[in-house]
């Protein structure tokens, strides 16, 4: 499978769906090691005159040291015939599986980050902020805290605002 890179202004993106119903696959890392994990919470937007997507990961993911340790990450999007690819990638760690061997991912470097040659899009991203969610943070009472956070399993997470510097769509 091969990539085209397109301008961001050829990019045809719906969030909503793309986001937060048909799911990523963010990754971080190098070529010789990385990781990648489901998300489905982020934004893309224009901040500080860049074109940028927002990931959110908790620090107890596998994913969060190397999100950290790297400059880059990538966001992927799949067709819906991915769906248990990422439903995988999303319930089990990196720390306890190859993730690549148990689901057919096949790796794909693009500008020093990691897509995923069965991909349809991926977003090549620099990190450019990050700060920490916290509970006090939060200026309206409407269970929020109470629902997605509180606990070790679900502690709250680290927001990335990256620049995204490379689109590519499967050609």
């Amino acid at each position: 499978m091969s990539f085209k890179k397109i301008e961001i202004s050829e990019l045809e993106f719906q969030p909503f769906g793309k986001i937060g119903k048909e799911w990523m696959l963010v990754t971080a890392g190098t070529p010789e090691k990385f990781n990648t994990m489901t998300a489905s919470w982020g934004q893309v937007g224009v901040l500080w005159n860049k074109n940028v997507l927002t990931c959110y990961i908790r620090p107890n993911r596998y994913t969060y040291g190397f999100i950290e340790d790297s400059d880059c990450f990538t966001a992927s999007f799949f067709g819906e015939e991915h769906r248990s690819v990422l439903s995988f990638c999303g319930a089990h760690s990196g720390r306890d599986c190859d993730k690549m061997a148990e689901t057919g991912l096949v790796p794909a470097e693009l500008e020093g980050g990691i897509g995923f040659e069965q991909a349809e899009l991926v977003l090549v991203c620099r990190k450019l902020y990050s700060y920490d969610l916290e509970e006090k943070g939060f200026i309206t009472d409407d269970g929020i805290p109470e629902k997605f956070f509180g606990s070790d399993a679900n502690p709250y997470h680290r927001a990335y605002i990256a620049e995204i510097m490379g689109v590519y769509v499967k050609e």
